[in-house]
């Protein structure tokens, strides 16, 4: 590996000065909010209109902005609803050290934003927070939410009692503005109080305040040291008896004995999701075939299932069984919500799967894989042949956690690393934004810009389009592709992306460039580098990054709050994870 100040280091001067709004806005809400009193959201939209976000695009507009409304919806809880100031935390203690006791307070969660919430009373919201990215994360997003609200009241404030007698959807689109669709997308968010939260934003003008509490780098350290510590304690638990027995002990499980540490068994690390991994490591959705089967009849004619389980019995399906299954057993167990879930979770722990929930503000569960518990026949075959023996006697053990958002990323990585010295690879598997591609493509970099860090790094990237290119049905793999690890989603404008698309960086993500920053420590005495070039040419452990692509930011309407990636969409996430998962069994010498 080497470190060397190349041309590329130009990107970030010139990146600085095309996005001046950008950091102006950043370093305006990070200055206000080490004050100790509350600062007023409304402070803040000035300096988040003149960004021209792409995700905010109409902010300056009187038009409402229904995607970025939607967008922030999914990632906020119900009650900012009727919260009038929300309160950032590291930890409970940390809260109730300046006078906050949450732990009488219910806890509430967003759909797509993983973080503990808390109501209080007189409209207080507490939330904790894990690292400075969660900061740029939420901040911009409750600006958006206020912004879009406000939008709203003045438009409602004038429609009068009109929408009050028809609170539909298309309704709503004549009288204020934006597309049915949009509006039927923010009906089934908001769901049985739809008509009850138009009420309230006609009635309400929004005027949130802030405030933070703690936001140390030693606090966010100690509260992934708390993350980490269940996880490393189960892993001693499971580590095979011959894993930790010095040449010419007696093995462990002769004695009756339990190994005491996994410090000595191979350990690799996936950064994914909670599905697609175990999935295809595990059974459990293809020992139920006739039962989904079943199910998906049950469903209604026009369902996507439903309509792709005809296509599969006509032969006109382009699409894979494997993971026509895993969709399917997905909708199946969640439809019988915490038995389904408890059920699921029994039946992957027979093939030795422990699911670890995380009860620390860091909300990143994680899943243990012994490999020697798996069984042959319990892979998915796509994986290819494998020896039963050699997978019977492997000592090696997955870490697969649901990916972090951000800096949080550095902070996991480095906890793991230090703690295990016999980790063998690191893989990465996450969403991205595509200034190229399409929703649904895989996209495999050899470069990454950090803006954290300002630094660039070189790849040897494990995987090519090759590794998945079989498994790949219905989207485009793409990879020598150039990927920039971005603050956050609403941190980027036109310009700013158009110099990125410029430099040739197609990939537009968010935590890419923390986990490398950690990899780098792994290698080297120093810290990582800070606007440096860094070439990872010869690493001690075996690594790999591979993006889906879940936005097109040049298109608007092609982002994650205005649609999914539905049945279709996942074909790229488990093209992926077979490849991931391959890998892993070839280093072990489990497949060929």
């Amino acid at each position: 590996m080497s470190v060397a100040r190349l041309s590329i280091t130009t990107l970030t001067d010139n990146g600085e000065r095309l996005s001046d709004e950008v950091e102006l806005y950043q370093r305006t809400y990070s200055t206000l909010l080490r004050s100790s009193g509350e600062t007023r959201l409304r402070v803040l939209e000035s300096s988040h209109r003149a960004m021209r976000s792409s995700l905010h695009s109409l902010a300056a507009s009187e038009q409402i902005d229904l995607g970025a409304f939607l967008y922030a919806v999914a990632r906020l809880p119900e009650a900012i609803a009727g919260a009038r100031r929300v309160v950032m935390g590291q930890s409970v203690d940390s809260l109730a050290a300046d006078g906050i006791d949450v732990t009488s307070w219910p806890e509430v969660e967003s759909p797509a934003r993983r973080r503990r919430w808390y109501v209080g009373p007189d409209g207080t919201l507490a939330v904790l927070i894990a690292s400075s990215s969660d900061v740029d994360d939420l901040v911009p997003t409750l600006v958006a939410y206020q912004i879009e609200w406000n939008k709203m009241h003045l438009r409602l404030a004038g429609a009068g009692g009109r929408l009050r007698e028809r609170p539909e959807p298309e309704h709503c689109a004549q009288l204020l503005g934006g597309s049915d669709d949009d509006w039927r997308r923010l009906e089934e968010a908001w769901a049985a109080h739809f008509a009850q939260r138009l009420e309230l934003v006609a009635a309400r003008h929004l005027s949130l305040r802030v405030r933070m509490l703690g936001g140390s780098n030693a606090g966010y350290a100690r509260m992934t040291r708390r993350w980490w510590a269940p996880i490393q304690a189960e892993l001693r638990h499971l580590a095979p008896p011959h894993a930790t027995a010095a040449k010419g002990e007696p093995d462990s499980a002769a004695t009756g004995q339990r190994a005491s540490s996994g410090g000595h068994a191979p350990l690799y690390f996936v950064s994914s999701n909670t599905h697609s991994l175990v999935n295809i490591a595990t059974g459990v959705a293809r020992d139920r075939e006739e039962q989904l089967v079943d199910f998906v009849e049950s469903l209604p004619a026009e369902d996507v299932l439903r309509e792709e389980l005809e296509r599969f019995r006509a032969g006109e399906s382009e699409g894979s069984w494997e993971n026509f299954l895993y969709f399917a057993a997905r909708q199946w167990f969640g439809a019988r919500g915490a038995q389904g879930v408890a059920e699921r979770s029994q039946a992957e722990g027979v093939y030795g799967v422990r699911h670890l929930r995380s009860s620390a503000a860091l909300r990143v569960s994680a899943q243990l894989i012994p490999l020697a518990t798996l069984s042959v026949h319990s892979l998915d075959p796509r994986l290819g042949e494998v020896d039963g023996d050699a997978l019977a006697a492997s000592r090696a053990q997955i870490v697969n956690i649901d990916y972090p958002l951000g800096v949080a990323a550095y902070n996991i990585l480095r906890e793991v690393a230090i703690d295990a010295a016999s980790l063998r690879g690191v893989y990465v598997l996450g969403k991205a934004a595509t200034l190229n591609a399409d929703v649904g493509d895989v996209l495999i970099s050899s470069v990454v810009h950090d803006e954290h860090s300002r630094s660039t790094y070189w790849l040897d990237n494990a995987f090519s389009v090759e590794d998945l290119a079989a498994d790949l049905r219905f989207g485009t793999g793409l990879d020598n592709q150039r990927a920039v690890t971005v603050k956050s989603t609403f941190l980027q404008n036109r310009a700013y992306l158009d110099f990125y698309y410029r430099e040739a960086f197609t990939v537009v993500e968010m935590e890419a460039g923390p986990f490398l920053n950690a990899v780098y420590e792994l290698a080297d005495p120093d810290r990582y580098p800070v606007g440096e070039a860094v070439n990872f040419s010869k690493l001690p452990i075996d690594l790999g990054i591979i993006h889906y692509a879940s936005d097109t930011p040049y298109t608007q309407a092609r982002t994650l709050g205005a649609r999914g990636l539905s049945y279709y969409g996942m074909d790229s996430t488990y093209a992926s994870s077979l490849a991931i998962l391959r890998r892993i069994l070839k280093l072990e010498g489990i497949i060929a």
